[in-house]
């Protein structure tokens, strides 16, 4: 439906006399002259058809029709200078990139950032997804999110900061076989990541069982071991979280107990650019949200 709506180059002028009582002050404020706001004045009385002020003194005093005129513009021209700015503000602020695996993107972080856009809608966040072994190599991310810090130099394992445990077991097909004696579980087929090989090792040491296995196989992705899991092809160890929706369902089962591993989840910041604001309200928001269960 088309809006009826008054010459909108004459409400600027319009709201500024209304709210200064003075043309010249009105005149001022828009860096115009005395003149074109009272053209744009007699412009806006007769599309109306009705006097929108009285003369008071030297200056002017909207009436009653005037008034209500002005409520509605100056409501108007409120909200319209806040979306603009949000608009402006969120074209010119640098966006937080964050760089992460695959798995753990779509796996745990993107059905969760729809909670974080809510909270904090100034952050505008940029997401890398890459494999384990490319997320070694990231030099412009703000933050690269992981797990394993044994690949990493020593000095970028000193600035990583901790978020929370990551706590990792060995998973299946509900009907794969298992044979499991004392502290030994032995599988047809061990499924393994290729970047990040050490979380079997890692597991075995903090749970104090082992696995054995006469073949292996392994992926670039968690996603993609999940999967080979489910479908039968072994045995895979992840981590809970990337599981958790795999073992809801029923297509996997935990074949052993889930351990923390020592390092756990960490953000690693830029080598060179300092923690923004941002960034930090990123890490505080993931912390609180790796907690939860």
């Amino acid at each position: 439906m088309r809006r009826r709506l008054p010459p909108l180059s004459a409400l600027r002028a319009f709201e500024a006399v209304a709210r200064l009582g003075s043309v010249g002050r009105a005149a001022e404020e828009l860096g115009r002259t005395h003149g074109a706001v009272s053209k744009q004045l007699q412009a806006l009385r007769l599309d109306a058809g009705v006097a929108l002020f009285d003369k008071v003194g030297t200056g002017l005093a909207p009436n009653a029709a005037g008034k209500r005129l002005a409520q509605a513009v100056g409501r108007a021209l409120d909200d319209l200078g806040e979306a603009y700015g949000e608009v402006v503000r969120e074209a010119r602020a640098p966006a937080l990139r964050i760089a992460c695996s695959a798995s753990f993107a779509m796996g745990w972080l993107a059905p969760r950032l729809s909670r974080f856009s809510k909270r904090y809608p100034d952050v505008r966040l940029q997401l890398s997804m890459t494999s384990a072994r490319e997320m070694r190599e990231e030099r412009d991310a703000d933050l690269v999110i992981l797990w394993d810090r044994a690949p990493y130099p020593a000095e970028d394992r000193a600035r990583a900061i901790r978020l929370a445990d990551a706590t990792f077991g060995p998973v299946a097909a509900p009907d794969y076989p298992i044979a499991r004696r004392g502290e030994v579980l032995r599988v047809g087929r061990k499924i393994a990541h290729d970047h990040t090989a050490g979380a079997w090792a890692q597991w075995s040491r903090v749970s104090g069982l082992s696995i054995e296995a006469p073949t292996e196989v392994s992926f670039p992705h968690t996603h993609l071991c999940l999967q080979a899991a489910a479908a039968g092809m072994g045995v895979a160890v992840a981590e809970r979280r990337l599981a958790d929706a795999d073992l809801t369902a029923g297509r996997l089962v935990a074949v052993a107990e889930f351990a923390s591993l020592p390092d756990g989840f960490a953000a690693l910041p830029h080598r060179t650019r300092p923690l923004s604001p941002q960034a930090q309200v990123f890490v505080d928001w993931l912390r609180v949200e790796l907690d939860e269960p």
